[in-house]
């Protein structure tokens, strides 16, 4: 088999070229801009592309199949010849379910918790030493690759993302992957460049139900009123509902109460205690017994830049998150609250994604960051203008968060802001999924670390 990418250097594209590879597949590829670390690990690999830029010529009619990033355009020169030649043109998505036709498929989906419910069953699936081919969102902890495909996994795990699929492919990914096996942890609009309307956005969740394979099982999180009407009228599917469990935060993390017996735990937070009920109920689909799972995730700490520790000295902790929509901002910034209720917490968010910087999406974010003490609300106008987007004022953006929320718009006024605090007794979370232009949190917690001692 020969398989071409047109865009490999993506974040999802590169994954799956370094699995298919490994799994004996010939894989070539193209793209206009590689950069870190899909670079350095398709190299690794030995199929990085020798030059940068689209050519046609590489695509002949020995390939087997060709995979389109969404980063291509439609009107690719490589695309328009393999139209021409007739060669099978797959997406991303596409291609992991013709990967995954004869396996159990475990598809994760949700507006929220998605790559940290799938690391969750992933890291307690290896601990019991259930073999599993994955796809993961995000880059994790202790894995060099997040796709792995194999002939010998009897179960496929894929983290479901509701964005369109390529560009000459605008179903939303999850609808591609026909689950066995399905959670829904949250409906909350999102990419509303793509989806108009909240209810346009449901309706693709709702489909996502309907294309469960029969007698298949959906795990649900019953506290969401939306994912809850849509698993009243599915049909022809076991359903499983969760919520968030019996816990009490302690030094250590959480202390976890589930079927009269407790559970030390290290994360924390009533929004991750809800995801980890979300994949016990997956895993017990899987075979898996609730108290074998819940013993195996005791060393669990977190999906990656998903409420990462970054630093701690003293009284003083510094976490990064990736959240950026307004649900999972509420949770994060509720959830350090929570932990710390005796400490002063510092919200710092960058408003980075195409939704986030619209003006007529502002109001969504209304006391998103409420349970912090102090919140600071980041977004750049150069960013703005290179998405093609209206100005933002900052008067607006601070009318769309409500309360007492200060706005900057310079990094360096980020920075200058946090490192005029006294940071005794305080929390610091960063949350973005940038990095607010440039910003290096293990370099910032250092030097607040250095700050306190001197």
């Amino acid at each position: 088999m020969q398989v071409h990418f047109i865009a490999i250097g993506g974040s999802a594209m590169h994954n799956l070229a370094i699995a298919l590879s490994r799994k004996g597949i010939e894989v070539t590829g193209s793209d206009d801009e590689i950069f870190e670390p899909s670079l350095t690990r398709l190299k690794k690999q030995g199929i990085l592309p020798p030059d940068l830029g689209w050519d046609a010529a590489r695509i002949h009619k020995d390939l087997t199949a060709v995979i389109l990033g969404m980063h291509a355009r439609a009107d690719n020169p490589e695309l328009l010849a393999a139209k021409e030649l007739g060669i099978p043109i797959y997406s991303y998505p596409e291609y992991l379910y013709e990967q995954s036709k004869d396996k159990i498929r475990v598809v994760i989906g949700g507006s929220h918790g998605k790559t940290t419910i799938t690391s969750m069953l992933l890291h307690a699936v290896a601990k019991i030493g259930l073999d599993v081919d994955y796809m993961v969102g995000a880059q994790l902890d202790g894995y060099d690759c997040m796709v792995k495909l194999t002939q010998e996994a009897k179960f496929m795990v894929l983290e479901g993302d509701e964005y369109l699929s390529s560009p000459i492919d605008r179903r939303p990914k999850f609808h591609l992957y026909r689950p066995h096996i399905a959670l829904l942890s949250g409906i909350a609009w999102d990419h509303i460049n793509v989806f108009p309307t909240f209810e346009n956005y449901v309706s693709q969740f709702e489909t996502f139900v309907s294309l469960i394979e029969p007698n298949g099982a959906l795990v649900y999180n019953q506290e969401d009123l939306e994912i809850q009407r849509l698993a009243q009228n599915a049909s022809n599917i076991s359903l499983f509902p969760y919520q968030t469990p019996v816990f009490e935060p302690n030094a250590n993390g959480t202390l976890l109460t589930f079927d009269e017996q407790q559970y030390q735990l290290q994360v924390f937070g009533a929004h991750n205690l809800q995801n980890l009920m979300g994949a016990m109920y997956v895993a017990s689909q899987m075979g898996i017994d609730p108290h074998s799972f819940l013993n195996a995730m005791s060393d669990f700490t977190g999906a990656g830049k998903r409420l990462q520790k970054v630093v701690s000295e003293g009284s003083f902790v510094l976490y990064k998150d990736f959240a950026h929509s307004p649900s999972k901002l509420k949770a994060t910034t509720s959830a350090v609250k929570q932990q710390y209720p005796d400490r002063e917490v510092i919200a710092c968010m960058e408003l980075h994604t195409f939704s986030s910087l619209q003006k007529a999406f502002l109001p969504q974010y209304e006391g998103a960051m409420d349970a912090a003490d102090h919140a600071l609300v980041y977004f750049s106008p150069e960013v703005v203008e290179h998405k093609k987007l209206p100005a933002l004022d900052p008067e607006e953006v601070k009318a769309g968060f409500g309360g007492a929320v200060q706005i900057c718009t310079q990094t360096q006024d980020v920075l200058a802001f946090i490192e005029a605090q006294d940071w005794h007794h305080k929390v610091l979370l960063m949350m973005s999924s940038g990095n607010f232009d440039g910003i290096d949190y293990d370099a910032l917690g250092q030097k607040l670390c250095a700050s306190l001692n001197a």
